[in-house]
């Protein structure tokens, strides 16, 4: 079964953006999702406990984002790629 490999291309503003220190992940609210699938994906891909990834999902739900993880560019996109593709929309400040 031949591996199917996709490649990501960065702009100069990413690759820029990536020298900050200290980046967001920003949990943003849809029409899609169900609080169940948000509690689920926080707390298996980022370990917060059932009651945290509760709140998340009413700051989402209420706000319309929430930021969930703090740390490098490189660490933030890793999540943002995982949680894109349980189908949450994320995006990287």
């Amino acid at each position: 079964m031949p591996t199917e490999v996709q490649e990501e291309t960065l702009t100069l503003e990413e690759i820029l953006a990536g020298l900050k220190e200290v980046h967001r992940l920003i949990l943003w609210n849809d029409d899609v999702n169900t609080f169940d699938h948000v509690i689920y994906c926080m707390m298996k891909y980022l370990d917060y406990s059932e009651s945290q990834s509760e709140k998340i999902a009413w700051k989402v739900h209420n706000e319309g984002k929430c930021a969930v993880l703090e740390g490098s560019f490189t660490e933030m996109e890793v999540y943002r790629k995982i949680l894109q593709q349980e189908g949450l929309t994320v995006s990287v400040e």
